[in-house]
Order: C-alpha cells, then sequence, then structure tokens
C-alpha cells in the first residue's frame, strides 16, 4: 500500500544550525527554501524548518520502558541496518543522546531498536528500526 507523504512544520531559532543538521548531520534533502524556512526531504516526507525567535518550546516527557521518553517527538521507522548507519553517523558528528541507541521490548511484539536526540533547536527526534517491519503494529 501506498502512503501518503507527510508534512511537519517545527520551530528552530537558527536556521544556519538546522540546514548544518538536517542536511549535513543527518543527510536529508533540501527542497525549497526562504530566508527564514527550509523544506526537507524526510524520507519522502515534507519536514519545513521555520525560524521562530523568542522563548523555546515547552518540554515534557513520558515514562516508557525505563526511560524518560521526551514528548512531543517525530522520526523515522527505519530498518535495522539503516537504523545502525544512522547510529554511528549521528556518535561520529558528536551527537549527544538523550536515549542512547538500544533495543527495547526485547522479545515482545513490539521488540525495536530506538534512539532519542535533539536537533539544535531542542526539537525532539526518534528514529526506530523493527527487525520485521510487519511488527510495526503488534499488540
Amino acid at each position: 500500500m501506498t502512503r501518503p507523504p507527510f508534512h511537519l512544520a517545527i520551530p528552530v531559532d537558527d536556521l544556519a544550525a538546522a540546514r548544518a543538521f538536517y542536511g549535513g548531520v543527518l543527510g536529508f534533502g533540501e527542497g525549497r527554501s526562504a530566508d527564514r524556512w527550509i523544506d526537507w526531504d524526510m524520507a519522502g516526507h515534507q519536514v519545513v524548518t521555520h525560524q521562530v525567535d523568542g522563548a523555546p518550546a515547552r518540554r515534557a516527557s513520558n515514562p516508557v520502558d525505563g526511560h524518560d521518553v521526551p514528548v512531543p517527538h517525530f522520526g523515522l521507522v527505519l530498518d535495522v541496518a539503516g537504523f545502525q548507519d544512522l547510529a554511528e553517523r549521528l556518535r561520529a558528528a558528536g551527537t549527544s543522546f538523550v536515549i542512547e541507541p538500544h533495543v527495547r521490548f526485547p522479545g515482545e511484539p513490539g521488540e525495536q531498536w530506538t534512539m532519542f536526540l535533539l536537533d539544535p533547536a531542542g526539537n525532539a527526534l526518534e528514529f526506530k528500526a523493527f527487525a520485521d517491519l510487519g511488527r510495526l503494529f503488534a499488540t
């Protein structure tokens, strides 16, 4: 089944830092841009970083599997090899993880690799991977 791409707009306080992170570190393709925003190709989905002046967004967390998961957050579900490649690229870039790459829910239907990090503006991202993508919504 073909799924439509999603669109997500997020605030950043430094567009140059966003460009270095989303384009340079994460390797997302850059689309259209203007003085205060940049479109990013996130595996076929459109993420737009908008420069917003002012106070940073309020951050919250939710306990999941022994970790404080930042909320809100967004990201991608990758295959395991892609997840491991991204984790190594992030480590090589000196990324500080909110939650280090690890396996969550081992042996359960929702077993998955997961990692959480913040972009330079403090937006939380999660990247995850399932050995069997068919288990994405398993209960």
